[in-house]
Protein backbone atom coordinates (compact mmCIF):
# COMPACT_ATOMS: atom_id res chain seq x y z
CA UNK A 1 0.00 0.00 0.00
CA UNK A 2 1.29 3.12 -1.12
CA UNK A 3 0.21 6.48 0.64
CA UNK A 4 1.36 10.03 0.03
CA UNK A 5 1.54 12.14 3.44
CA UNK A 6 2.33 15.99 3.88
CA UNK A 7 4.24 17.23 6.65
CA UNK A 8 1.82 17.41 9.35
CA UNK A 9 0.40 21.04 10.19
CA UNK A 10 0.96 22.55 14.15
CA UNK A 11 -2.80 21.65 14.50
CA UNK A 12 -3.14 18.55 13.26
CA UNK A 13 -2.94 15.97 16.23
CA UNK A 14 -0.01 13.16 15.94
CA UNK A 15 -2.30 10.40 16.16
CA UNK A 16 -1.44 6.77 18.21
CA UNK A 17 1.73 6.36 18.88
CA UNK A 18 4.01 3.34 17.27
CA UNK A 19 3.20 -0.12 18.18
CA UNK A 20 5.52 -1.66 20.67
CA UNK A 21 6.09 -4.27 17.20
CA UNK A 22 7.18 -1.34 15.22
CA UNK A 23 9.09 -2.05 11.77
CA UNK A 24 12.83 -3.67 12.22
CA UNK A 25 14.01 -2.69 8.89
CA UNK A 26 13.34 1.08 7.64
CA UNK A 27 14.50 1.96 4.12
CA UNK A 28 14.60 5.36 2.78
CA UNK A 29 14.79 6.85 -0.66
CA UNK A 30 16.42 10.28 0.10
CA UNK A 31 15.52 12.02 -2.54
CA UNK A 32 15.03 16.01 -3.44
CA UNK A 33 18.41 17.42 -2.63
CA UNK A 34 18.37 19.19 -5.69
CA UNK A 35 15.34 20.52 -5.61
CA UNK A 36 15.61 21.62 -2.35
CA UNK A 37 18.82 24.01 -3.34
CA UNK A 38 17.36 25.57 -6.39
CA UNK A 39 14.07 26.55 -5.07
CA UNK A 40 16.51 28.35 -2.41
CA UNK A 41 18.99 29.53 -5.53
CA UNK A 42 21.49 27.45 -4.33
CA UNK A 43 23.52 24.58 -6.91
CA UNK A 44 22.33 21.45 -6.25
CA UNK A 45 25.89 20.28 -4.66
CA UNK A 46 24.27 22.17 -1.62
CA UNK A 47 21.36 20.13 -1.82
CA UNK A 48 23.93 16.75 -1.09
CA UNK A 49 25.34 18.98 2.14
CA UNK A 50 22.21 19.39 3.82
CA UNK A 51 21.21 15.94 2.98
CA UNK A 52 24.15 14.82 5.04
CA UNK A 53 22.60 16.78 7.91
CA UNK A 54 19.75 15.39 7.51
CA UNK A 55 21.05 11.90 7.57
CA UNK A 56 22.77 12.39 10.89
CA UNK A 57 19.54 13.32 12.47
CA UNK A 58 17.95 10.35 11.50
CA UNK A 59 20.44 7.95 12.07
CA UNK A 60 20.64 9.16 15.74
CA UNK A 61 16.94 9.12 15.95
CA UNK A 62 16.52 5.57 14.38
CA UNK A 63 17.08 3.23 17.92
CA UNK A 64 15.73 5.67 19.90
CA UNK A 65 12.59 4.45 17.83
CA UNK A 66 13.09 0.64 17.98
CA UNK A 67 14.55 0.48 14.72
CA UNK A 68 17.34 -2.56 14.12
CA UNK A 69 17.96 -1.75 10.50
CA UNK A 70 17.94 1.48 8.50
CA UNK A 71 19.18 1.14 4.51
CA UNK A 72 19.60 4.50 3.20
CA UNK A 73 19.94 4.91 -0.95
CA UNK A 74 22.82 7.24 -1.09
CA UNK A 75 24.03 6.77 -5.14
CA UNK A 76 22.32 4.65 -7.74
CA UNK A 77 24.00 2.78 -10.58
CA UNK A 78 22.12 5.33 -12.84
CA UNK A 79 23.31 8.49 -10.83
CA UNK A 80 26.50 8.17 -12.90
CA UNK A 81 24.65 10.23 -15.45
CA UNK A 82 24.39 13.20 -13.82
CA UNK A 83 26.64 16.20 -14.56
CA UNK A 84 30.19 15.17 -13.43
CA UNK A 85 30.26 18.12 -10.43
CA UNK A 86 27.38 16.95 -8.58
CA UNK A 87 29.07 13.25 -8.74
CA UNK A 88 32.26 14.30 -8.15
CA UNK A 89 30.26 15.89 -4.75
CA UNK A 90 28.72 12.62 -4.14
CA UNK A 91 31.61 10.88 -4.07
CA UNK A 92 33.39 13.35 -1.94
CA UNK A 93 30.54 13.49 0.43
CA UNK A 94 30.96 9.85 0.53
CA UNK A 95 34.45 10.44 1.51
CA UNK A 96 33.75 12.91 4.12
CA UNK A 97 31.18 10.83 5.71
CA UNK A 98 32.99 7.96 6.11
CA UNK A 99 36.17 9.23 7.71
CA UNK A 100 34.25 12.27 9.91
CA UNK A 101 31.50 9.99 10.96
CA UNK A 102 32.50 6.71 11.37
CA UNK A 103 34.29 7.29 15.09
CA UNK A 104 31.24 8.93 16.44
CA UNK A 105 28.72 5.94 15.09
CA UNK A 106 31.28 3.44 16.45
CA UNK A 107 30.84 4.97 19.94
CA UNK A 108 27.39 4.76 19.30
CA UNK A 109 27.29 1.43 18.61
CA UNK A 110 26.37 1.73 15.15
CA UNK A 111 27.23 -1.07 12.82
CA UNK A 112 28.17 0.54 9.23
CA UNK A 113 27.71 -1.52 5.80
CA UNK A 114 27.48 -0.95 1.92
CA UNK A 115 25.51 -2.62 -0.24
CA UNK A 116 26.00 -1.85 -3.84
CA UNK A 117 28.71 -2.89 -6.32
CA UNK A 118 31.28 -1.34 -4.14
CA UNK A 119 34.36 -2.26 -6.17
CA UNK A 120 33.07 -0.08 -9.22
CA UNK A 121 34.01 3.21 -6.65
CA UNK A 122 37.15 4.91 -7.14
CA UNK A 123 40.10 3.39 -4.84
CA UNK A 124 39.75 6.01 -1.96
CA UNK A 125 36.06 5.45 -1.72
CA UNK A 126 36.05 1.83 -1.43
CA UNK A 127 39.25 2.24 1.08
CA UNK A 128 37.21 4.83 3.46
CA UNK A 129 33.80 2.45 2.98
CA UNK A 130 36.19 -0.59 3.83
CA UNK A 131 37.82 1.10 7.42
CA UNK A 132 34.27 2.13 8.04
CA UNK A 133 33.26 -1.43 7.93
CA UNK A 134 35.94 -2.99 9.80
CA UNK A 135 35.82 -0.05 12.52
CA UNK A 136 32.22 -0.84 13.32
CA UNK A 137 31.67 -4.32 12.77
CA UNK A 138 30.46 -5.50 16.30
CA UNK A 139 28.45 -3.34 16.82
CA UNK A 140 24.68 -4.05 17.02
CA UNK A 141 22.51 -0.91 18.66
CA UNK A 142 21.65 -0.46 14.81
CA UNK A 143 22.62 -1.36 11.35
CA UNK A 144 23.50 1.57 8.87
CA UNK A 145 23.20 0.25 5.07
CA UNK A 146 24.55 2.85 2.94
CA UNK A 147 23.19 1.91 -0.67
CA UNK A 148 26.35 3.00 -2.72
CA UNK A 149 26.86 2.12 -6.39
CA UNK A 150 23.81 0.34 -5.78
CA UNK A 151 20.48 -1.16 -7.92
CA UNK A 152 18.05 -3.60 -7.50
CA UNK A 153 18.45 -4.80 -10.52
CA UNK A 154 21.87 -5.01 -10.51
CA UNK A 155 22.05 -6.88 -7.45
CA UNK A 156 19.64 -9.39 -8.50
CA UNK A 157 21.96 -9.95 -11.78
CA UNK A 158 24.95 -10.10 -9.44
CA UNK A 159 22.41 -12.79 -7.29
CA UNK A 160 21.59 -14.64 -10.15
CA UNK A 161 25.36 -15.02 -11.48
CA UNK A 162 26.75 -16.35 -7.91
CA UNK A 163 23.79 -18.79 -8.47
CA UNK A 164 24.52 -19.59 -12.22
CA UNK A 165 28.48 -20.16 -10.71
CA UNK A 166 27.44 -22.66 -8.24
CA UNK A 167 25.32 -24.46 -10.12
CA UNK A 168 28.09 -25.04 -12.64
CA UNK A 169 30.54 -26.10 -10.35
CA UNK A 170 28.43 -28.68 -9.25
CA UNK A 171 27.66 -27.44 -5.51
CA UNK A 172 24.50 -26.33 -6.12
CA UNK A 173 21.37 -28.47 -8.02
CA UNK A 174 19.01 -26.04 -9.63
CA UNK A 175 15.55 -27.83 -8.64
CA UNK A 176 16.46 -26.53 -5.18
CA UNK A 177 17.00 -23.11 -5.84
CA UNK A 178 13.61 -21.27 -4.27
CA UNK A 179 13.25 -17.37 -2.72
CA UNK A 180 15.49 -18.43 0.60
CA UNK A 181 18.39 -19.68 -2.33
CA UNK A 182 17.86 -16.03 -4.23
CA UNK A 183 17.83 -14.21 -1.20
CA UNK A 184 21.23 -15.98 0.70
CA UNK A 185 22.53 -14.32 -2.52
CA UNK A 186 21.81 -10.88 -2.31
CA UNK A 187 23.76 -8.11 -1.15
CA UNK A 188 21.41 -8.06 2.25
CA UNK A 189 21.72 -11.60 2.78
CA UNK A 190 21.28 -11.95 6.93
CA UNK A 191 19.20 -9.12 6.83
CA UNK A 192 15.54 -8.94 7.86
CA UNK A 193 13.69 -7.47 4.57
CA UNK A 194 12.51 -3.63 5.31
CA UNK A 195 9.15 -3.74 6.48
CA UNK A 196 8.54 0.28 5.88
CA UNK A 197 10.42 1.95 2.82
CA UNK A 198 10.33 5.98 3.40
CA UNK A 199 10.22 7.92 0.12
CA UNK A 200 10.88 11.73 0.04
CA UNK A 201 10.01 14.60 -2.54
CA UNK A 202 6.45 13.11 -3.55
CA UNK A 203 7.57 11.05 -6.12
CA UNK A 204 5.88 7.50 -6.31
CA UNK A 205 7.88 4.91 -6.99
CA UNK A 206 10.51 2.82 -5.54
CA UNK A 207 13.62 3.99 -8.07
CA UNK A 208 15.50 0.67 -8.51
CA UNK A 209 15.41 0.11 -4.46
CA UNK A 210 15.44 -3.29 -2.89
CA UNK A 211 13.07 -4.82 -5.37
CA UNK A 212 13.10 -7.95 -4.19
CA UNK A 213 13.21 -7.12 -0.38
CA UNK A 214 10.17 -4.63 -0.19
CA UNK A 215 7.79 -7.17 -1.99
CA UNK A 216 5.72 -6.99 0.91
CA UNK A 217 7.12 -3.57 2.45
CA UNK A 218 4.88 -0.63 3.48
CA UNK A 219 5.53 2.44 1.35
CA UNK A 220 5.18 5.99 2.90
CA UNK A 221 5.66 8.98 0.74
CA UNK A 222 6.15 12.37 2.14
CA UNK A 223 6.19 15.75 -0.21
CA UNK A 224 9.32 16.63 2.26
CA UNK A 225 12.42 17.05 0.65
CA UNK A 226 15.29 15.44 2.16
CA UNK A 227 17.20 17.96 4.06
CA UNK A 228 13.67 18.98 5.64
CA UNK A 229 13.60 15.61 6.56
CA UNK A 230 13.50 15.38 10.85
CA UNK A 231 12.89 12.55 13.56
CA UNK A 232 9.26 14.55 13.90
CA UNK A 233 8.66 12.79 10.07
CA UNK A 234 10.25 9.79 11.18
CA UNK A 235 7.84 9.30 13.64
CA UNK A 236 4.96 10.67 11.63
CA UNK A 237 6.04 7.64 9.12
CA UNK A 238 6.15 5.24 11.76
CA UNK A 239 2.96 5.87 13.15
CA UNK A 240 1.15 5.25 9.92
CA UNK A 241 2.83 1.85 9.73
CA UNK A 242 1.29 1.34 13.16
CA UNK A 243 -2.02 2.13 11.49
CA UNK A 244 -1.67 -0.53 8.75
CA UNK A 245 -2.68 -3.70 8.48
CA UNK A 246 -0.55 -6.19 7.17
CA UNK A 247 -1.50 -9.66 5.74
CA UNK A 248 1.10 -10.75 3.59
CA UNK A 249 -1.00 -11.88 0.73
CA UNK A 250 -3.60 -13.62 3.27
CA UNK A 251 -7.63 -12.50 4.11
Amino acid sequence: MVRREREASPGVGPGPEPKAEGPRHVAIIMDGNGRWAVQRGLPRTAGHRAGVEALRGVVKAAPELGIKVLTCYAFSTENWKRPKDEVDTLMSLLLEYCRLEATTLHKNGVRINAIGRIHELPPAQQREIERAVNLTRGNDRLILNLAVNYGGQAELVDAFRSLAAEVQAGRLDPDRIDAAAVASHLYTAGLPDPDLVIRTAGEMRLSNFLLWQAAYAEIWVTDVYWPDFTREHLEQALREFARRERRFGAV
